[in-house]
Formats: C-alpha cells, structure tokens, sequence
C-alpha cells in the first residue's frame, strides 16, 4: 500500500498528481493521472491530453489514501526500480 511514508518507494502510475511548481510556469496547475514514467520524465494524462514534463524541474502533490503530499521532482529523478534501491530505510 501507497502512504506518505513509502511513496518514493513506489511506482507513481495510476495516482493522481497536480503540478504545485515547476521551471516552466505553464504547467503549475496541470492535474491528471500519471500514465508513464521513465528515467527523467513523467507521463501525465489530462484534460487536455498526455503532458511530458521533467522530473526535477518540478513539484507535485499526489493524493494518497485520502493525503496529499508534496514531492519534490529531484527526489524523483531516476528509474523506478532504481529509485526503489535508493530510498530504502537502512536498518541498523
């Protein structure tokens, strides 16, 4: 289960993510469905049709479980199993 504790362990397809701040002052504000993410990029499905747009030039809210929680992109930046590896809570 996605929460706000884990979500950077998790691949971001399927949840619902609104651009709160990005480089590119066009896309504050974008809201959709993450259908695809690569390496540097996330694949948002909106009203207005599939958005590219770069991880680490951007933040993003994401509901989760009735949460919102703000992401920045460069936490992000990386492939999805990579990134999986990376934020994994080291036991001591």
């Amino acid at each position: 289960m996605v929460t706000k504790t884990n979500i950077l362990k998790h691949e971001l397809i399927g949840l619902d993510v609104e651009v709160v701040d990005a480089n590119n002052k066009s896309q504050i504000g974008l809201k959709g469905k993450v259908v695809d993410e690569t390496r540097n990029t996330l694949i948002i499905k909106s009203q207005k049709g599939e958005k590219k747009i770069l991880k680490k030039d951007l933040k993003i809210q994401i509901s989760v479980s009735g949460e919102k929680i703000i992401i920045t992109g460069k936490k992000l930046v990386g492939r999805p199993e990579d990134r999986i590896k990376k934020w994994q809570i080291k036991k001591v």
